[in-house]
């Protein structure tokens, strides 16, 4: 298996555009080095011309293209490949007229206009034009009848199609940036089959964009009927035709991984295409992860978070200022904790804390100096051998601590979220979700301590909804909703969620958890709170140090349960039959199978309107498919796979992420001592990523309005 990941590999597509689409001098790596996690900065070395002088360039992108860069890239990145300034291509911009320009942008007629006007305006010397997907024909050639008209063709050095339309947040975690409306659009009645038509066809693209840039041609695999079904039907047919008509097409270039021209489809990824209903738990679950809180409670987007901080921490009356950090692939602890519960990673930023300060103790009594501060002063006292090597130092050093003392703030504005909503009491009751009785459930939506946010408990509630077993009357309903609403909930998503519940019952997989939530109250674990506590208590005077102690008290402390959730259970029957539960196969054994290689195993594709009749009238994917597809053999249903790309198609949740990593690692691991048995990876990703307030608020609810 290859070792690059799906970010590695967007890095090195985007520094060879930012090379002027030549070949990088120096591997990717040099500028966007993940070793670099000892928190220096890589050094980039800037594109030179013949003279050895840098070619210095403007960066022009849309609001897509800024959102793919911004996601791996940033300022200093950009700089060490020649880029002076960076620029949206519908903003306001000046000439420039002695510097080449880069751009970056989906081929829509109003991009090509706007790039059409700058050329016209001579705003840059020359152009390189770079589409995140391919440009159609029709498109391309009104383009070029417009330069003709303009007189501007000098003005373009390149036109490449770059198949770059996803955005990539963590290593093996992609978006296609679809907005937050897909899951709307799939399962409303009002939505237009010409919007359906187009957000497949741009879902089609995207996941033709990731393959190409993981070099590898999919098994696909997805349930009958559907979006899953026609978006697998499309890509199969792009790929086929992609691969049949191209006479050098884009898996067979140097650099490409070796398996996507194999014919053994075991040493090839598969591609598993779900609908959203398949488990609505997980985007409404409350998570106990590092990353699944950061997303959950600060907001995250595109890897950046804005919290709020104290101007002057030892006068809190001054009041508090937001400031944004960026949580990137440099960041050595993100990059080691971002999928660990949260009071391990309290723990670590202590270990962390004790490791920087002794080695700065260390760096300071060889050199003589008091304090790393005395170092950068002409002191008499300190060896010049030990102050020499005590400067090479000081970067990382100063680089380490700012990460940590950034990740410090990150777990203080958690733990007051965390504690003004008794999250760790919701996660608690979602662990046995199953075991609440009726009374239980009713009892907790009543309970005025629970929590200042209202939308925690119709999270709940509704998974309860989802998962319990218990037969739930009418009258039932109507007292958890009167609930609800004295709690301060709008209740409007409950009216789609009871229409779409029997659906995603049928296709939900639970399991028992192979070990139980453990929890502690002064072992290793709490270790973690109460020494965290300590640091700030220290690094903070005045108030807020004080408080902490108080801050933390009473936030429950262990760890979750070990248990997979559907769509883990979904891939591991697909991945590793032989493994995989039988009521999980049971549910996969109806998946269609597409092999773009195969000239046998292709289906046909049916029509948007044939898919939202499929979707209203509640046919559950796995019984009624809309169209012949593809009915896998035997041998086909247990072949193994080692390596999976996951799709969910109307959103995703960082939960599930976070789920299947642990799958793989804990499954790579318990075959790490079997010769044969290669590691697995999972590379996941849907239409957009959407926190649970995003996807109550903004889609059950105006479906549940529209269903009134």
């Amino acid at each position: 298996m290859h070792s690059q990941s799906l970010r590695d590999r967007q890095v090195a597509s985007l520094e060879k555009i930012l090379n002027l689409n030549h070949a990088s001098p120096e591997p990717s790596t040099v500028h966007h080095d993940p070793s670099a996690a000892n928190g220096l900065i890589p050094k980039a070395t800037p594109i030179l011309n013949s003279d050895g002088d840098p070619i210095w360039k403007v960066l022009v992108f849309d609001n897509l293209g800024r959102d793919v860069i911004s996601s791996v890239l940033r300022v200093n990145d950009l700089r060490g490949w020649g880029v002076t300034i960076h620029l949206n291509l519908s903003s306001p911009r000046h000439p420039i007229p002695d510097v080449p320009v880069l751009y970056l942008v989906e081929p829509t007629a109003a991009n090509l206009a706007l790039i059409n006007q700058d050329l016209s305006k001579s705003l840059y010397s020359e152009a390189y034009i770079n589409f995140l997907s391919s440009i159609p024909r029709p498109l391309m050639e009104d383009f070029a009848t417009q330069i003709a008209e303009a007189g501007t063709a000098d003005s373009i050095s390149q036109v490449y199609d770059q198949y770059l339309n996803f955005i990539v947040a963590e290593p093996d975690l992609f978006s296609l940036g679809l907005g937050k409306e897909t899951y709307w659009t799939l399962n409303s009645a009002k939505a237009k089959d010409e919007e359906i038509d187009t957000l497949v066809e741009r879902i089609v693209s995207g996941l033709f964009s990731v393959v190409v840039t993981m070099g590898v041609i999919p098994i696909i695999r997805c349930p009958r009927g559907g979006a899953a079904e026609m978006i697998a039907a499309k890509l199969d047919r792009k790929l086929r035709d992609h691969i049949l008509n191209s006479k050098d097409n884009l898996f067979s270039n140097q650099g490409q991984r070796s398996s996507s021209t194999s014919a053994t489809p075991s040493s090839r990824p598969v591609l598993v295409i779900v609908d959203r209903n398949v488990d609505l738990i997980p985007m409404l679950s409350h998570s106990w992860t590092y990353q699944s809180l950061v997303h959950d409670v600060l907001k995250m987007h595109l890897n950046r978070i804005t919290i709020e901080t104290p101007i002057d921490e030892d006068n809190l009356g001054k009041g508090r200022a937001k400031k944004a950090y960026d949580l990137t692939s440099k960041d050595f602890f993100w990059s080691r904790n971002a999928g660990v519960p949260f009071p391990q990673v309290a723990e670590d930023i202590d270990t962390e804390l004790t490791k920087y300060k002794d080695e700065a103790n260390d760096i300071t009594h060889k050199a003589g100096a008091s304090s790393l501060e005395d170092l950068q002063t002409d002191n008499p006292n300190t060896s010049a051998q030990h102050l020499k090597a005590a400067i090479t130092l000081l970067p990382e050093l100063r680089e380490r601590k700012a990460i940590l003392d950034m990740h410090m703030n990150i777990a203080t504005a958690l733990l007051k979220g965390i504690k003004d909503r008794q999250l760790d009491n919701f996660f608690q009751i979602e662990e046995s979700i199953t075991k609440q009785t009726k009374a239980m459930m009713l009892e907790l939506l009543n309970d005025g301590a629970k929590g200042n946010e209202p939308l925690d408990k119709l999270r709940l509630f509704i998974i309860w909804f989802l998962s319990t077993e218990q037969e739930v009357s009418r009258t039932d309903m109507d007292r958890f909703e009167e609930a609800l609403t004295k709690a301060g909930a709008d209740t409007t998503a409950l009216v789609y969620v009871k229409k779409v519940r029997e659906v995603t019952r049928m296709t939900m997989m639970t399991s028992a958890p192979t070990q139980p939530a453990q929890q502690s109250t002064g072992g290793e674990l709490f270790r973690g709170f109460s020494s965290i506590s300590n640091r700030l208590t220290d690094r903070l005077p005045g108030a807020l140090g004080a408080n902490f102690e108080t801050l933390i008290s009473g936030v429950k402390n262990f760890l979750p349960a070990n248990k997979d959730i559907t769509i883990t259970k979904i891939v591991e029957s697909l991945m590793d039959p032989t493994s995989a539960s039988s009521s999980a196969i049971a549910k996969t054994e109806d998946y269609l199978y597409f092999d773009p290689r195969s000239a046998n195993a292709r289906g046909t594709m049916p029509a948007p309107s044939q898919t939202r009749h499929q979707q209203a009238s509640g046919v559950p994917s796995a019984l009624g498919s809309l169209g012949p597809g593809t009915q896998a053999s035997f041998g086909q249903r247990r072949q193994g796979f080692s390596e999976a790309i996951v799709f969910t198609v109307g959103g995703g949740s960082m939960d599930e992420y976070g789920n299947l990593q642990d799958w793989a690692k804990r499954t790579s691991a318990a075959g790490g001592a079997v010769v044969g048995i290669p590691k697995r990876r999972v590379v996941y990703g849907s239409t957009e990523i959407v926190n649970a307030e995003d996807f109550v608020v903004g889609e059950l609810a105006r479906l549940g309005q529209e269903d009134r």
